[in-house]
C-alpha cells in the first residue's frame, strides 16, 4: 500500500496537471458553458475514464509493452494527433446558438460528452506524459499490487480529478450569462480549438 507522502505527493502532482490548460479542460469549460453542468459532468466523466485507462496501462507496463511494439504505439499517436486535429476543427466551426439556461439537455448530448471526454484524454499528449513518464517518479510503480491500484489509486485519481474538474466547471456556469453572446462563443470554442492543434503539434514534435 502507498504510505501518506506517496499519497500526497501523488495527489498534488495530479492535481497540478489536471489543473494546467490542455485540451481536456479547454473543452470542458467550453461544454459547460454551452450545455450546462449536466453536460460538463457527463463530459468530466470521460476524461476522468480516459485518467484511468493510461494510470491502468501505466500500472501495468505498458511503457514496457511500448518498447517492443513501437511501431503500433506511433500509429496511435498519429491518430491521436488527428483526432485532435479534428475536433479543432468541429470547434472553430461549431455552429453556435444563444444559450437557453434551463434547457433539458437530450439524453444524446450527453453520451456524445462522454464519449468526447474519453477521446480527448486517450489523445492528450499532457495526460500520456504524466501516466508514463512522471508517475513512475512519484511512485514507484514496481511495488504497486493490484489491490493498491483498486483500493488507492483507482479512487484517488477519481476524487482529484472530479474536484478539480467541478472547480471549472461550477466557474464555467457560472460566467454563462457573460458568454451568452455568439460572438463570445465563438472566442472560446476556437480557443478550445487552438489548444487542441497545439497538443496534436506538441505529440507529433515528440
Amino acid at each position: 500500500m502507498l504510505d501518506l507522502t506517496q499519497v500526497l505527493t501523488y495527489s498534488a502532482a495530479l492535481g497540478i496537471a489536471a489543473a494546467i490548460p490542455g485540451p481536456g479542460m479547454a473543452a470542458l469549460v467550453a461544454r459547460s458553458v454551452s450545455g450546462g453542468a449536466l453536460s460538463g459532468f457527463c463530459l468530466l466523466f470521460g476524461l476522468i475514464l480516459g485518467d484511468l485507462t493510461y494510470l491502468s496501462f501505466a500500472v501495468f507496463g505498458l511503457a514496457m509493452i511500448a518498447e517492443h511494439f513501437n511501431a503500433l504505439f506511433q500509429l496511435v499517436r498519429w491518430a491521436a494527433a488527428l483526432y485532435l486535429c479534428y475536433l479543432a476543427w468541429q470547434f472553430w466551426f461549431a455552429n453556435h446558438q444563444a444559450i437557453e439556461v434551463g434547457r433539458p439537455v437530450k439524453r444524446q448530448e450527453l453520451l456524445s460528452a462522454a464519449i468526447s471526454g474519453l477521446t480527448i484524454t486517450l489523445g492528450n499528449p499532457k495526460t500520456i506524459a504524466f501516466y508514463l513518464a512522471l508517475l513512475p517518479l512519484v511512485i514507484n510503480l514496481e511495488t504497486v499490487s493490484l489491490q493498491t491500484w483498486g483500493l488507492m489509486l483507482v479512487p484517488l485519481t477519481i476524487l482529484v480529478l472530479l474536484g478539480v474538474g467541478a472547480l471549472f466547471i461550477v466557474s464555467a456556469v457560472r460566467i454563462r450569462h457573460l458568454l451568452s453572446s455568439l460572438r463570445a462563443q465563438q472566442r472560446l470554442f476556437r480557443g478550445a480549438a487552438v489548444i487542441m492543434v497545439a497538443a496534436a503539434a506538441a505529440m507529433l514534435i515528440r
